[in-house]
């Protein structure tokens, strides 16, 4: 039988991450176009069923059987064709192999409902029937959503919801907690140069093909221990070898390379990133090297991190800045362990990350730190359930110079709420419903250099200034 022959073939030889042959590779492409055809025979049969029990459409019921047939012979040739392209581009992944196997559960759910519809004369007969074509059409629709997740995003239905659907359907559009995730991230610690500047840069270019549901050449970027371990043909970064770094040679690459990083189809790194990226292999590629560590970074985060260098340590001095705040600081961090934390030994000032709460953490939740708003310098509020509702605390974060509300619930209102932050460097608005609406109030902010505002509703149009394009990113 064909399914239990691709059955074999995709238990014996399953999307490793490997290239091979280039014409299975380029016979899988073709997968594209094929699997469109399936979905919509398979959708219009139940519809067939419906109409067709009308007096005036009895006919329609009549191509059910010859629909089930093509859907069947269509989801085979669409699996099979996914197989050769998985299998011998480079694919590999949980989402990968779960669209993979979807495909071929369509394929028998399909060939059972043929079966089944030869003896949905009975009652019972009819109720199995209908059940297994209920089947069938929730299996084509959860496999066609996990192919949109490998090319448009593991978020791609939610990214354009609005703000408060998603709060009634209790959605989140934080990749990190993605249901069905087995492994996670390891936190990324802040305080280096890594964690602050290189990080992020992989988060928005390259998780999305090489994170923890798709690698692509075997590669991961989602961890730093991932980066060392590098992809299928070995290391990609080699600590202070620009020229032996191979992902520094793909992502300098011209876009109409095939080689180059990120592809074509997806937005070329800043020339800040890339020199960023330069910088901290040249300096050895550490996880832990101190913010101010790394020469030859680009001229805005060099700035930056002049900004932020430190006295001699002096615990006594530590003690003094800090009496002030000291007990509801120690507070905070009894209630809400490792999200609060001094940024430095003798600074005062503090960094909240609330992103490692995730959802978890909400507008009452930071309504508690009230009494040490003014004291917090860098915030972290992604993937949390921070909503408008906490503009005005976020706005009295007087002190404040990063900030990241990616994937929460704000929207324009709410961020044009803080255009009183004169310190304001950097702002993270990535998978919110913000529109170009705020952009004026937020980018004549007297310190903003970085908004980044990929996957959402602004677009590079929106930029009618050389100002303004300069400091958007995508």
């Amino acid at each position: 039988m064909p399914i239990l022959a691709l059955a074999f073939l995709f238990l014996a030889s399953p999307p490793d991450g490997q290239e091979r042959s280039p014409w299975l590779l380029f016979a899988g492409k073709f997968h594209l176009l094929t699997i469109h055809f399936p979905i919509a025979l398979l959708y219009l049969v139940p519809l067939l069923e419906l109409v067709g029990r009308h007096k005036r459409f009895p006919h329609l019921r009549a191509s059910v059987e010859f629909m089930l047939m093509l859907g069947l012979l269509a989801s085979l040739f669409a699996a099979s064709l996914g197989w050769a392209l998985a299998r011998n581009g480079g694919y590999s992944g949980r989402i990968v192999t779960q669209h993979m196997w979807g495909g071929l559960l369509t394929a028998l759910a399909c060939w059972l409902c043929w079966i089944l519809r030869d003896h949905a004369a009975s009652r019972r007969g009819n109720i199995v029937y209908w059940a297994a074509l209920a089947t069938t059409v929730a299996l084509v629709s959860w496999t066609g959503y996990r192919g949109g997740q490998l090319t448009q995003g593991e978020n791609h239905l939610t990214d354009g919801m609005p703000a408060a659907l998603q709060t009634l359907l209790g959605i989140s559009t934080d990749d990190s907690n993605a249901t069905g995730a087995t492994t996670t991230v390891a936190v990324v610690a802040r305080n280096t140069f890594y964690g602050a500047h290189v990080e992020p840069i992989f988060a928005k270019n390259c998780y999305s093909c090489h994170g923890r549901n798709k690698q692509r050449g075997k590669l991961r970027l989602d961890s730093y221990k991932a980066i060392l371990r590098g992809g299928k043909h070995g290391a990609v970064i080699k600590a202070g070898n620009i020229a032996g770094s191979e992902l520094f040679h793909r992502i300098n690459l011209p876009q109409t390379d095939d080689n180059a990083m990120p592809p074509s189809d997806k937005q070329r790194l800043t020339p800040d990133e890339i020199k960023t990226i330069e910088a901290w292999i040249e300096a050895g590629a550490s996880e832990t090297s101190p913010l101010n560590a790394v020469q030859g970074a680009p001229t805005n985060v060099a700035a930056a991190l002049k900004e932020i260098e430190l006295p001699e340590y002096d615990p006594s001095i530590a003690d003094k800045s800090r009496s002030t705040h000291a007990a509801d600081v120690a507070a905070l961090q009894k209630r809400y362990p490792d999200l609060l934390q001094y940024e430095s030994r003798t600074s005062a000032m503090l960094s909240l990350n609330a992103s490692l709460a995730g959802e978890k953490f909400g507008d009452r939740d930071l309504a508690s730190f009230k009494p040490v708003l003014e004291q917090i310098r860098t915030a972290d509020f992604s993937g949390t359930s921070i909503s408008d509702h906490s503009s005005d605390l976020i706005a009295s974060m007087k002190n404040l110079r990063l900030l990241r509300l990616s994937h929460t619930r704000v929207t324009d209102d709410g961020v044009k709420r803080l255009h009183d932050l004169a310190y304001l460097q950097s702002i993270n608005l990535l998978g919110t419903q913000v529109t170009s609406a705020m952009l004026g109030t937020i980018a004549s902010m007297p310190k903003m250099e970085h908004l980044y505002v990929a996957n959402t509703r602004i677009t590079p149009a929106s930029a009618n200034t050389p100002t303004l394009k300069q400091k958007l990113i995508f």
